[in-house]
């Protein structure tokens, strides 16, 4: 099979698996295939920056990528991480205001990519993904509730393992041990996402793996072990 003709085939397998498109046929996608870009991004290297007037929607066919913004006194807020087949940066498409945050790959990532014309374009003759582009902003809103519902708690292990809840409604695995959370997490990651020191998330943590609560797995998943998931939030 011709490469070019191969690396086509390759985007429209992987659009099929965004949330995004999922409703589309096959000639729907081969036509969102035509006008997308796809770029690789190495770890730790800058998508999008803060207050940059952004142009493009990018969707992760691969990878891993986080979005942070950056506080008055120089601290890192981690507000979202987001992972292969989702997407990013439409906000400032629909508004056409500046980007709110930081987007920085965490890994190595394929990233494909869509200009403002052809993302307004797909919304107004594919009522499908204007249908799904609402529903996923919807999700996205709530998920900031919670957030912020999370930086309202005082004690700092509330704010962790509210976290941690938070985190498990997507990205865990059932297992007999307990529940995995799937994602990488260093304790800094933590920090920055529950509003913390990196110290009072270690020492929190700590704590935890000590009475046997969660355990920290070798490739930085964390396992939520019975007796933490038996606890409420009143610690």
């Amino acid at each position: 099979m011709d490469k070019t003709v191969n690396r086509k085939h390759q985007n429209i397998e992987s659009l099929r698996n965004i949330e995004l498109f999922s409703s589309l046929t096959d000639g729907e996608l081969h036509q969102i295939s035509s006008k997308i870009i796809v770029k690789e991004f190495k770890k730790n290297k800058t998508i999008l920056y803060e207050e940059d007037t952004n142009q493009l929607m990018y969707i992760i066919l691969s990878g891993k990528v986080k979005v942070v913004h950056t506080s008055s006194d120089g601290k890192e807020i981690i507000l979202a991480i987001h992972k292969s087949n989702e997407f990013f940066g439409e906000i400032s498409l629909i508004d056409g205001k500046t980007s709110p945050a930081t987007v920085s790959a965490t890994e190595d990532s394929l990233i494909a990519i869509i200009s403002k014309n052809d993302f307004y374009s797909l919304l107004f003759n594919q009522s499908k993904v204007l249908e799904q582009l609402l529903q996923i902003l919807c999700s996205r809103l709530r998920e900031s509730w919670k957030r912020i519902h999370i930086l309202n708690f005082k004690n700092a292990s509330q704010r962790i393992k509210m976290l941690f809840f938070m985190l498990s409604y997507e990205n865990s695995k059932k297992t007999p041990e307990g529940l995995i959370l799937n994602i990488p997490l260093t304790h800094q990651n933590i920090a920055d996402m529950s509003g913390l020191t990196r110290e009072t998330v270690t020492r929190i943590l700590d704590r935890w793996q000590k009475d046997e609560e969660i355990a920290i797995l070798k490739n930085k998943y964390i396992r939520l072990n019975s007796k933490f998931m038996q606890k409420d939030l009143n610690l």
